[in-house]
């Protein structure tokens, strides 16, 4: 496991690529380790995804 900070667009597809890669797996037979790299990929992603990809709220429809 060798795990680094997400800080770059080829970073975050990286760490997709291996959060693919470790989801694709049967989550009963992913070792400890295998299962501690998907909760901190993932949490690494969401932060990444959270400052670079920002959700606005849509606007409001405006009604006849």
């Amino acid at each position: 496991m060798n795990i680094k900070p997400i800080k770059t667009k080829d970073d975050y597809k990286a760490a997709m690529v291996r959060i693919s890669e470790l989801t694709n797996s049967d989550p009963d037979a992913l070792p400890d380790n295998e299962f501690d790299e998907l909760e901190v990929l993932t949490a690494l992603a969401e932060a990444y995804e959270n400052e670079h990809y920002k959700n606005e709220a849509p606007d409001p429809v405006i009604g006849h």
